[in-house]
């Protein structure tokens, strides 16, 4: 039995002897047949992937074979960091492995204290709200921040996060084409001047791994009486002179309001948080439900976050390394013939197009059956018709490192007819 079936078997995708004809669950039915097509032609689950042992930022043991790690948002490497590991031990020694209440009640500890403190430091702002991951931060701000009557601008290819954050929230939602200066003028020229308005951006784009023009959406907003909102989560860390963002690196900190982001990436722990130096900003933590309602991280992992976050103040070095990474493996891929998400290395993702689901998929294990982990996506992740493998870079890999990715994507891209 191979190493696909055994392991669908085990997740339960054959229905029982008897089930009823229609419940709550048949509208799964097409996700359960896809993937029991691909188990029964002997691919391995793409999404139920186990790290056995994880031995640095970029290698892990996966199925007993040594893998360079080129999926993960680990960009800074900043998971193994002898100091931060260190803090995360002191605080999980003094103060027990977790909160159990909220940041309104007895959760609030020390070093929840303290990463915020850090996060203010490190962006040179006045405020600084954490939240349980990066996708609470959106869905938080968002909906806290937009309510009924008003409106909420925001790109087409948005995430998730920012998507389910307008959902919650009670304001009207209005889309405008990805990355287009043009239609966000033309948008907001269209709504009426007295309601408030959120124009919510991202300076990097985590399917293609393409930056936003911030500085022209961030004019055009201003000119319009618009706040703004910029998810920063794919680019903290290495973008701009003190590792800011997209919005450092393009001059606009001061007519961004908010910016939302994520430990989970570049700082290599769990949490989200928003930064503002709006006067009011504090009043978000008395009105924001996915703050209130919900426990506060454990102790230890806001003491690794802060320590992560005041080490990334001066790494400098690793900022550089980064992209000569990213300019490394793009140039390698791109020379070889296969299709790239940009036509240069814009961010520390490298997104490789595919032509179908199969053709990904079969490419996608070939490279996991050769050592190299990448992250596969597709609709509804992607536009309607994308595929992707999506490497996504870290300061801590090595060139030799970059080499063998590169022969190896050669080597499968060969034999799957992707390349020549």
């Amino acid at each position: 039995m191979s190493d696909a079936i055994a392991t669908a078997d085990a997740i339960s995708f054959d229905p029982p002897a008897v089930a009823p004809e229609r419940d709550l669950m048949s509208k799964f039915d097409g996700l359960i047949a896809e993937r029991r097509m691909l188990a029964d032609a002997g691919v391995r689950d793409p999404f139920g992937i186990v790290m056995d042992e994880v031995k640095s930022p970029t290698v892990a043991m996966i199925k007993g074979k040594e893998t360079i790690l080129l999926g993960t948002y680990n960009y800074m490497g900043m998971t193994f960091d002898p100091d931060v590991i260190q803090a995360g031990k002191d605080a999980l020694d003094q103060f027990g492995s977790g909160t159990n209440g909220s940041r309104m009640l007895n959760g609030t500890f020390h070093d929840h204290m303290e990463v915020e403190q850090a996060l203010r430091d490190f962006y040179d702002v006045s405020g600084a709200i954490v939240f349980s991951t990066g996708y609470m931060a959106n869905l938080g701000m968002i909906s806290t921040l937009v309510g009924k009557g008003e409106y909420v601008i925001l790109d087409a290819d948005s995430h998730a996060s920012i998507y389910d954050g307008c959902a919650q929230g009670n304001a009207e939602i209005v889309r405008f084409r990805h990355n287009s200066v043009e239609d966000l003028d033309k948008r907001l020229g269209r709504l009426p001047k007295e309601p408030g308005k959120l124009v919510v951006l991202e300076g990097v784009y985590s399917m293609l791994g393409d930056i936003a023009p911030l500085k022209e959406m961030v004019a055009v907003a201003k000119k319009h009486g618009a706040m703004v909102l910029s998810d920063e989560a794919h680019s903290m860390g290495f973008f701009g002179p003190n590792g800011r963002g997209v919005y450092e690196d393009q001059g606009c900190e001061a007519d961004v309001d908010f910016v939302v982001g994520t430990f989970s990436k570049s700082v290599g722990t769990v949490g989200g948080f928003c930064v503002s130096n709006h006067p009011k900003f504090e009043a978000i933590r008395m009105a924001c439900r996915p703050y209130i309602f919900t426990a506060s991280l454990p102790p230890s992992v806001v003491a690794t976050a802060a320590a992560s976050i005041r080490k990334l103040m001066h790494a400098h070095n690793k900022r550089a390394h980064l992209w000569e990474n990213a300019r490394m493996l793009h140039g390698g891929l791109i020379d070889m013939g296969f299709k790239l998400g940009t036509a240069t290395p814009e961010s520390a993702i490298i997104a490789v197009i595919l032509e179908d689901q199969t053709q990904a998929v079969m490419m996608w294990q070939a490279l996991l059956e050769a050592g190299i982990y990448v992250n596969m996506a597709r609709p509804p992740a992607t536009p309607a018709g994308t595929f992707l493998l999506r490497c996504s870079l870290c300061a801590e890999h090595t060139p030799d490192q970059i080499r063998q990715v590169l022969g190896t994507f050669q080597a499968a891209g060969r034999s799957m007819g992707v390349i020549g």
